[in-house]
């Protein structure tokens, strides 16, 4: 995040199914408890394909992170392995592959950074409407 994190608020999951909804749940609380209700839905959709990506693929379990600053909100998930996400096209029919093209559609930047031990996936949300 560029810019200084004026809030910033951390959580780790198990990798567990029921972690994807306590990931959902994790960033509610603090975008309401800023203020920034008009936020929750693209967070929680993008949080909770990161998250999900992060146990189907990483078996590990993950860290969340939310931080807010003047322009913009930061969602970061780290996991346990270094294999990054694809972007797929996925077909009419198929149940999955969609994850990171909703990630792209939602949010204003996103990316991946190869960290030790692991990797991060970020995305970034404009406080206003862009």
């Amino acid at each position: 995040m560029g810019e200084h994190a004026d809030w910033s608020r951390s959580a780790e999951f198990a990798a567990d199914p029921r972690s994807s909804s306590k990931a959902r749940e994790f960033v509610t609380l603090h975008l309401c408890h800023h203020d920034l209700e008009h936020l929750v839905d693209d967070v929680r959709l993008v949080v909770s394909e990161l998250a999900t990506n992060a146990m189907v693929h990483a078996h590990t379990p993950f860290t969340v992170t939310l931080q807010g600053a003047t322009e913009l909100v930061h969602l970061e998930v780290i996991d346990g392995s270094h294999v990054g996400p694809v972007l797929r096209k996925a077909r009419a029919l198929d149940t999955g592959g969609r994850g990171v093209a909703i990630v792209q559609a939602m949010s204003r930047d996103w990316g991946v950074v190869d960290q030790s031990g692991g990797k991060s996936v970020w995305a970034e949300f404009p406080l206003a409407g862009v």
